[in-house]
């Protein structure tokens, strides 16, 4: 399995998008830390000392401050060892850039799916967790989980398996894991520190004054980060010798720490409107940008605010994270410092028209997003034609390419814009975009975990603005979720609860829909005397409204109901009703199936006969149809009532009509386009959405 990594904090996952630092030389000291790492991996734990077998894998704490290189020391680590462990490498962050632990229920997801392996929509926590032990049980992997906040994230995600080796990253010790010692990390020493240094500046300024270059690094600490916004400095300003920049640093005095001491000064020296971008890219949804979200955020062009990230990146304010898609993040060290600019700089009312451009910027993005997938409709064409040039994509690769790694900002800026509370509308109109797009692209049974989640937020939102359509649209939506996983007693529930929204909204469409699921689903439990009476209820309420090919399907409906319950009388009736609104209807296939399963009835309530009569009546209307399939089914269907009327002749006549049908049909291309999810929209948005 190759090097996996899931970026849990955007709530989605990516393969073998992050590589270790070393990979590329750019690693550097840490070789005291490193050594003391790989003897631990080798060392007796208390298990083995004490006679019993290790239940659990071995768990290697690597612990300090944000921007101290635990990240680069863990990835390094892990490329020294990953040869040992044959089923790869599995990643994980732990808590979003704010410092927000990641629920766990997202994590244990998220590395199930690059697992290979099942993670049901809705599932809670400790099913999940189970879920992936059991999944890693016989596995011999490496599991790097970075930032995480608390012992119980790491602790529910640890493997049974004593061959497995975890490696956690975090700010302190996790109390509660036995076994654990950690490896403190503090400032680089001094030859590693100036090799960073001499990354951005050039060996020149270095080599020509090593003394002020020393000072430097004591004024810096040895913190990577904040050596890397130095060299940043020094690299834009080539008349600057390094003596220049540590005096300004002495200047500052020990106001604050190395890090955002040397924070203050590099962001002095941006122009006004880089520092506003810089500001507002804290706003972005777990610290992942691209020139789209920085161009919303400050109110710019696209192009140019791809040129001011990629200033950013050698200034040392951001990492690079996809260079041909232009995804940038905010290193984790400097996002407080951001927002503590942001908020003590910008106005409230500044910071939410900034959010409102960022969501709207989105909304259409994802709109242009879905839209090109529908090539052959017009009013898509039209919709795409009429979009500017920097939000159309040049195919629906590049669109799905976008789509999945924007993925995880997406769902956060979801949840993020459901939190605020105050943007609610946009919200909503995010929500149904960001819903349509993934159902384009990725159809609704893969993106059933992701969907789950989002209906949840429209639920959430639909509570707090008491909107009953759209309370019953994400209850409908939840349900059908559950049904799928079979979670059907849940389901059951949640139809209930849609069909009371359903009728405060006087919504007639949900009401239906919602009454039909009840009556299904208490068909699914084996209820057929409930899921006759609730569909019989469906039945009055289109009969009333006169739907006449919906109460022609509900007949049916009924009439299987019946079927399974053993009343066939009834069954018959309503079947024979089926048949009489298809045909007024028109609809030849719908009218054909239908006097099939008469013919199925009468079969069962032992007039063959009738049942005779009905199929070839059947078969009629299939050919009608060209129903092929269907007419191959009922050849075959009248074969069998042939024999049990006594004419083995006649039987096999249909058998082999039905074998040359079916024959004929596999020489034919059968492909048929993915269907598309037929679940209940959100319903909050005008139809330009």
């Amino acid at each position: 399995m190759a090097d996996q990594a899931v970026d849990t904090g955007g709530v989605e996952l990516s393969e073998g998008d992050r590589r270790p630092a070393a990979a590329d030389g750019q690693f550097l000291g840490r070789t005291r830390e490193l050594k003391e790492l790989l003897i631990d991996i080798e060392r007796a734990g208390l298990d083995t000392l004490s006679g019993r077998k290790a239940p659990r894998a071995r768990v290697l704490l690597i612990a300090g401050r944000p921007g101290f290189g635990r990240t680069g020391l863990a990835e390094e680590l892990v490329r020294q060892v990953a040869h040992r462990y044959r089923d790869g490498v599995l990643r994980a962050r732990l808590s979003e850039p704010d410092g927000t632990p990641v629920p766990t229920e997202r994590t244990a997801r998220a590395l199930l799916t690059v697992l290979g392996l099942p993670a049901p929509a809705g599932s809670d926590e400790d099913d999940l967790a189970q879920a992936l032990r059991e999944g890693l049980a016989g596995r011999r992997v490496l599991l790097l989980l970075d930032d995480a906040v608390a012992a119980e994230q790491v602790d529910a995600l640890l493997p049974d398996t004593p061959g497995c080796l975890v490696v956690a990253v975090s700010k302190g010790p996790l109390t509660g894991i036995a076994d654990v010692r950690p490896c403190t990390l503090g400032g680089l020493d001094t030859k590693s520190a100036l090799e960073l240094l001499t990354r951005h500046t050039g060996s020149v300024r270095v080599t020509v004054d090593p003394r002020a270059a020393e000072g430097l690094v004591e004024e810096c600490a040895g913190h990577p980060a904040a050596l890397v916004l130095a060299g940043g400095w020094l690299g834009a300003r080539p008349k600057a010798g390094v003596a220049d920049l540590a005096k300004q640093l002495r200047a500052e005095g020990d106001e604050g720490p190395a890090l955002a001491r040397v924070f203050r000064l590099a962001y002095a020296g941006l122009p006004g409107t880089a520092q506003r971008m810089l500001r507002l890219l804290s706003l972005a949804p777990v610290g992942l940008v691209d020139p789209h979200t920085a161009s919303a955020l400050a109110g710019c062009s696209v192009e140019d605010a791809r040129a001011v990230l990629d200033d950013f990146v050698v200034l040392g304010f951001l990492r690079r994270v996809d260079a041909a898609l232009s995804q940038f993040e905010v290193p984790g060290c400097l996002h407080p410092l951001l927002r503590a600019r942001s908020e003590s700089q910008d106005r409230p009312a500044e910071l939410r028209l900034a959010r409102a451009r960022m969501l709207e910027r989105t909304v259409r993005l994802l709109q242009s997003c879905r839209a090109i997938t529908e090539t052959d409709s017009p009013q898509a064409r039209e919709k795409l034609a009429d979009l500017p040039r920097a939000l159309r994509f040049s195919s629906p690769r590049a669109a799905e390419d976008w789509l999945r790694v924007r993925q995880p900002a997406l769902l956060a800026a979801a949840r993020l814009a459901v939190a605020d509370g105050e943007l609610d509308t946009l919200a909503r109109r995010l929500m149904a975009a960001l819903v349509r797009a993934m159902v384009a692209h990725f159809g609704t049974r893969t993106a059933a975990p992701e969907l789950y989640g989002i209906h949840r937020l429209v639920l959430d939102v639909a509570v707090r603005r008491d909107l009953p359509r759209e309370q019953a649209a994400a209850l409908l939506n939840l349900a059908d979720l559950d049904v799928g996983t079979g979670r059907t007693t849940e389901a059951l529930a949640r139809y209930r609860a849609a069909l009371d929204a359903a009728r405060r909204a006087s919504d007639p469409y949900a009401t239906s829909r919602a009454m039909e699921s009840v009556a299904g689903t208490h068909q699914e439990l084996g209820d057929y005397d409930r899921a006759a009476d609730w569909y019989g209820r469906a039945l009055a309420h289109r009969l009333a409204r006169d739907e006449r090919a919906d109460t022609a399907r509900l007949y049916g409906r009924l009439a299987a109901v019946q079927t399974y319950a053993g009343r066939y009388g009834e069954a018959q009736r309503n079947w024979r009703a089926a048949v009489a609104g298809h045909r007024r209807s028109g609809d030849v296939a719908a009218h054909a199936r239908a006097l099939s399963e008469l013919a199925r009835v009468q079969e069962y309530a032992g007039r063959p006969e009738e049942s005779l009569r009905t199929c070839q009546e059947a078969v009629e209307w299939a050919l009608r149809a060209g129903d092929v399939r269907l007419q191959a089914a009922l050849q075959l269907r009248l074969a069998d009532t042939l024999d049990r009327l006594g004419d083995p002749a006649a039987a096999r006549l249909h058998r082999g009509t039905a074998e040359r049908m079916l024959g004929e049909e596999r020489h034919e291309d059968r492909a048929e386009p993915e269907q598309g999810s037929n679940a209940y929209e959100i319903r909050s948005t005008s139809a330009e959405d």
